[in-house]
């Protein structure tokens, strides 16, 4: 059975975003229902987000496309 390779935030760009919108991630948490800690776990320790938290994020941040904030993490393929 194949599996979807698994979903990242691109660090980077969300950082960029925050600035740009003179917001923090305590905001950015709050505007899209989850809690900072998970947040954070998303940013800093490459933790996969739903569906639903991806394009809660987007929506807040205002980008529409996937591939403006997120990224597939690349597997081996022998894995």
């Amino acid at each position: 059975m194949r599996t979807r390779p698994p979903v990242r935030l691109k660090r980077e760009v969300l950082w960029k975003r925050l600035e740009a919108l003179n917001r923090s991630q305590s905001w950015l948490a709050r505007e899209a229902g989850i809690t900072p800690g998970y947040l954070s776990a998303l940013v800093n320790e490459g933790r996969a987000p739903s569906g639903s938290v991806r394009r809660r994020l987007q929506a807040v941040l205002g980008m529409s496309g996937f591939d403006e904030l997120f990224e597939l993490e690349d597997r081996d393929e022998n894995d």
